[in-house]
């Protein structure tokens, strides 16, 4: 059996799992939180449609991956009530990222496997997740549970 060498691919960055796995994070885009949103303020209804169509957008560009979605601290600040319910805001950014790591199963060869998750969160501002300096939220992620293994 021929092996390719391992050659690392480069990643923008590498983020530590609160588990202590390291996954690299392959692709990254961010989108204003409410960019798009519709007539109106920000409130449960509209975050919902928020998030709906961001993980329909996950869905379809990157088909392949399964994705997980980190559940935002949603905030109430002390401001009317309109017709929708209270104003709730999310945090500014929306983001969603490809991650990979190391194939998830022992019998996979390390170098034609890799593991990988695509992870839809936000956050306050636009800096790129690192190592332990990622949200908590972010660290938290389940690896091992969620991710699936791909041939390269």
């Amino acid at each position: 059996m021929h092996h390719r060498p391992g050659v690392r691919t480069m990643s923008l960055t590498r983020v530590v799992l609160a588990s202590g796995r390291c996954v690299d994070l392959a692709e990254l885009r961010f989108a204003s939180t409410y960019g798009g949103m519709p007539d109106g303020y920000p409130c449960k209804p509209v975050n919902d449609l928020v998030i709906e169509e961001l993980l329909r957008s996950a869905e379809r560009t990157y088909p392949t991956t399964p994705i997980h979605f980190v559940p935002p601290r949603r905030e109430y600040p002390d401001q009317y009530a309109g017709a929708y319910g209270p104003v709730e805001v999310l945090p500014p950014v929306a983001c969603v990222g490809r991650f990979r790591s190391a194939a998830l199963e022992p019998a996979h060869d390390p170098v034609l496997y890799h593991s990988a998750l695509t992870v839809v969160w936000f956050q306050q501002s636009t800096r790129i997740p690192s190592e332990c300096d990622a949200e908590a939220s972010l660290r938290g992620v389940d690896w091992e549970r969620l991710a699936r293994d791909h041939e390269l």
